[in-house]
């Protein structure tokens, strides 16, 4: 049908290139088996529609005619419905082809813009809670995507006892496909601080970084130092996001 009929093919092309432009999408080769997929739709239904239109050769009559009656002037012969239902199918089918190389180019565009704001490093300033144990206590973290390295840069936390450590953690979606503990976190360094309440030092961050939904928060906690990854303890400085 989409043979015999150039409009639809005229059709089929101002939609497409109306929804690229609405889109504003780059072009891009859309998979090869989207167009196959079409064409091969259209050849099925012509086929079909070509062999509707063959009425068998008529052969000795069995029973008595009798009389037809004139058929109603408002009544559409068969034929004519089935062509005009494979064109409307063949137009459906175009249209869904269309659509889906319209989101796969979406797709790709998306993920390119996704890798390239990826990059761009992570601020995280925390704040703190009320179990904070100093005041002016400052924890920032910046994060690069790209190295999966962070620079960790604490200011006036004191000094703790030797029992005891400062622990950064990775809170995490729910559900996310990592590995956490039962608070949804991941232990992401362990850490003390020198006299004066400082600590500075380029870290490794897990690989949930690269994709900032998955990531929740940002917090730190005091933990026993035989066994910080049990995450007993509550937040003393925390940024959610």
């Amino acid at each position: 049908l989409l043979q015999d009929d150039p409009d639809l093919w005229v059709a089929v092309s101002e939609a497409q290139i109306a929804l690229e432009q609405s889109f504003g999408i780059e072009e891009q080769a859309p998979p090869t088996y989207l167009k196959q997929s079409i064409l091969s739709a259209a050849e099925v239904l012509q086929q079909a529609a070509v062999a509707s239109d063959r009425t068998p050769e008529s052969g000795p009559a069995v029973l008595p005619s009798i009389p037809a009656s004139p058929a109603p002037s408002n009544v559409i012969p068969l034929s004519r419905w089935r062509r005009g239902l494979g064109a409307a199918a063949a137009v459906v089918i175009a249209g869904l082809g269309i659509s889906n190389i319209i989101l796969w180019q979406s797709l790709q565009s998306l993920q390119v813009s996704r890798r390239t704001t990826d990059q761009n490093p992570l601020v995280f300033t925390l704040e703190r809670t009320p179990l904070a144990p100093s005041p002016d206590a400052s924890v920032q973290v910046v994060v690069d995507p790209k190295d999966l390295e962070a620079t960790l840069d604490i200011k006036n936390l004191p000094p703790l006892a030797d029992g005891e450590v400062y622990v950064l953690w990775t809170v995490v979606k729910p559900n996310a496909p990592v590995t956490t503990d039962d608070k949804d976190a991941i232990l992401t360094q362990v850490f003390r601080v020198d006299a004066q309440g400082q600590f500075s030092q380029r870290i490794a961050v897990p690989p949930v970084f690269r994709d900032r939904g998955l990531v929740q928060a940002v917090a730190v906690t005091i933990e026993n130092a035989k066994a910080p990854q049990k995450h007993l303890a509550k937040p003393i400085l925390i940024q959610r996001i």
